[in-house]
């Protein structure tokens, strides 16, 4: 028995032009600098602040052996000064200046608090600058006051199933035209650097070493071995939300783990676009709030398709399959059961039949799955 409607899953994008907009937003309140209307590039500063820096707690009356509250009498700086690494802040002479002890600044940064109650020093770090950009070449459709802003542009968009690293911009370069051939270090070039290179069913660890040695600035790639990834990122890859990792180059990964063949239509799509400037981002957050690693490839060359909500999904369907045991698996939707089943958990949950590339079929959650749109 299968159901006359549909089923609602959301799923990765895969558009010649749509309109994307940003939020691009400070942390806290700061300074913004662009108007709304203002045409922006990738690299214009939309807004600045400062974040306050670490604090560090000295215990200071323990240090000069003094009573809590008797540590204001021993302090060289006053609340609200500036000193430098290895300065004295507070310092004790006994016994005609015979004997002596010091608390030494920590680091470069400001008294913040002086306690005669605990016998506490509170040392900050200066502020640090925290600037952020556009990210996509665009127009400020909004002004977000003390924030940031909105940019909007019209563009291609390509979304990938998992990334690693944050923020890139690069001129799109197809490395084959071949969606099954493996990235292999001689492939990257010096001619790479700055670039965001495409292709591939497999991308490997040397590749992505060379990668990261040339200074390219990205990879989209169909496949990764998770080993390889974990070498790279020197953990074990988590559950986390992703695109904070300082590893020198960002990645994408548009169909899963192993050796999977970069999906044909973001390919193609992609190589329309060799040459040109995009940006991409590495951040993902499968559960709730979902969040997919994405290149943007701002352009005017086709008119923009109309943005609607999927139907969902129906018989015949291509979706692909988000979590294991076939993690990355693409495949058509063949049946909509209606009834609940139940899983080895002993959960019941709404299913989707699914028939894989190869022919094989399988039950999955729906919660599993997701539309690949196009």
């Amino acid at each position: 028995m299968t159901e006359d409607a549909h089923a609602y899953t959301p799923g990765l994008k895969i558009k010649k032009a749509i309109l994307v907009r940003k939020v691009r937003r400070l942390p806290i309140f700061g300074e913004v600098f662009v108007k709304k209307g203002e045409q922006v590039d990738f690299n214009t500063e939309i807004a600045q602040t400062m974040v306050p820096g670490d604090p560090q707690i000295i215990n200071a009356a323990a240090v000069l052996g003094v009573e809590k509250e008797d540590l204001p009498s021993y302090m060289k700086k006053k609340i609200g000064d500036k000193i430098i690494k290895g300065e004295k802040i507070a310092e004790i002479r006994m016994f005609f200046g015979l004997s002596k002890a010091f608390v030494l600044s920590p680091f470069v940064g400001y008294i913040e608090n002086i306690s005669d109650v605990s016998g506490q020093i509170t040392v900050r770090e200066n502020p640090i600058p925290v600037s952020i950009d556009a990210y996509i070449k665009g127009k400020v459709i909004e002004v977000i006051e003390n924030e940031g802003a909105i940019i909007e542009t019209n563009a291609a968009f390509v979304q990938g199933i998992f990334g690693v690293g944050g923020e890139a911009h690069g001129d799109i370069k197809i490395l084959s035209d071949d969606p099954e051939i493996i990235l292999t270090e001689d492939l990257i070039t010096p001619d790479c650097k700055g670039k965001i290179l495409v292709g591939g069913s497999l991308v490997t660890k040397e590749a992505l070493h060379k990668a990261v040695e040339f200074e390219v600035s990205g990879i989209v790639s169909g496949g990764i071995n998770d080993t390889d990834l974990e070498e790279l990122l020197g953990y074990e890859i988590g559950v986390a939300i992703t695109g904070q990792e300082d590893i020198g180059i960002t990645l994408i990964i548009t169909e899963g783990f192993g050796r999977m063949a970069i999906n044909p239509r973001t390919l193609e799509l992609l190589k329309e676009f060799n040459g040109k400037r995009a940006s991409m981002s590495g951040v993902t957050q499968i559960r709730a709030g979902v969040i997919r690693p994405e290149v943007i490839i701002p352009h005017e060359e086709a008119e923009q398709e109309e943005e609607t909500i999927s139907i969902g999904m129906t018989l015949g369907t291509p979706i692909r399959v988000i979590r294991e045991p076939y993690f990355g698996a693409i495949g058509k939707v063949v049946s909509l059961p209606v009834k609940l089943q139940e899983l080895e958990s002993e959960s019941m949950v709404r299913v989707v039949e699914v028939e894989f590339e190869d022919g094989k079929r399988a039950i999955v959650p729906r919660s599993n799955v997701e539309i690949i749109e196009i």
